[in-house]
């Protein structure tokens, strides 16, 4: 079975073709044939071997914690009507591979009218765009600046802030990206490699800032979009693709009556991600949110889909197609 491999912990030029042994499903497993591998920022940064959130694989390992495909063979005490099933699967052993084994309880039926390529880009970061929306509290009325509007969670973000009557300021990195923001609800999108965005940001909410900020990027643009929340507004802090995670002395945030909610949210997330991948594809299937799939890759170019990502270059979701 062909699978891609971490060699070693770098650059995407670790990332190399090769054959290992078919996976046999345990009791309580299946064995999924993998249709499309989801990739997220932060696989890149395990990669590379500097991520501070996650244990650190073992080498070399297999990268991709989340599969679309069909059920295959059932392991012991798998009820016989998963087989053939279209799933959405965490897998643990990784899912840049032909074939993965995945826990009956990681089985996340893909609704018809769905597409998997669809699903996958739903998936983690859709039920990760719910999570994130429902504890900022979002207010019909209120202004939301959404960084990285143009990317995998970004882009959802703007749809389901718009979709709650919200206002939405998009702050992404040149025109093609701006451009998407738009399409997708954004009332006003700003790049952020100008020298006034924040400023922008500010003029476009009538000085006041924003009401809600969804922070993934951290470092110098965190830093700036803190600095344009509202007085008694909601900083949500979810990833940190500059590499440095934005943190707010808890003294400084008090004195503008900010309620800053930390990056530790993501953790309490797992529970509710599969409840919330239901929700996000049900909205799909009736149009409310429309996932953006911006590029796809074959599974031997996979060091090229993980350049794409840490490039900046990426529309929406890049996603392996096997």
């Amino acid at each position: 079975m062909r699978v891609v491999q971490a060699l070693r912990f770098g650059g995407p030029e670790v990332l190399v073709l090769g054959d290992v042994p078919e996976p046999v499903a345990g009791p309580g497993q299946v064995v999924v044939e993998v249709s499309v591998a989801g990739i997220t920022f932060v696989e890149t940064q395990i990669r590379r071997g500097v991520d501070k959130w996650h244990e650190q694989p073992e080498l070399p390992y297999v990268p991709g914690g989340m599969v679309a495909g069909r059920v295959g063979a059932l392991g012991d005490g798998v009820d016989p009507s998963w087989s053939g099933q279209r799933v959405l699967a965490g897998v643990a052993a990784g899912g840049f591979a032909e074939r993965a084994v995945a826990e009956v309880g990681e089985l996340i039926p893909v609704p018809e009218g769905l597409g998997l390529p669809e699903a996958t880009a739903l998936h983690t970061d859709g039920s990760t765009a719910l999570g994130l929306v429902e504890g900022a509290r979002i207010r019909p009325g209120d202004w939301v600046l959404v960084e990285a509007a143009a990317g995998g969670v970004g882009s959802l973000l703007v749809q389901l802030a718009q979709a709650a009557g919200a206002r939405v300021v998009g702050a992404a990195r040149g025109g093609r990206k701006l451009e998407l923001a738009r399409e997708l609800g954004a009332e006003v999108a700003v790049d952020y490699s100008g020298t006034d965005w924040a400023g922008e940001v500010l003029k476009a909410t009538g000085g006041a800032g924003a009401d809600v900020v969804f922070d993934g990027v951290g470092g110098e643009i965190g830093r700036a979009a803190f600095e344009v929340t509202a007085a008694g507004g909601r900083f949500s802090v979810h990833g940190a693709s500059s590499g440095e995670v934005t943190e707010i002395e808890p003294a400084e945030a008090g004195r503008r009556g900010v309620e800053v909610i930390g990056i530790e949210q993501l953790f309490g997330f797992g529970p509710r991600m599969g409840e919330w991948a239901g929700k996000v594809m049900a909205d799909a299937v009736s149009g409310r949110v429309r996932p953006i799939i911006g590029q796809t890759f074959p599974l031997e170019r996979a060091a090229d889909a993980h350049a794409a990502i840490e490039n900046r270059g990426a529309l929406g979701k890049t996603l392996l197609l096997i």
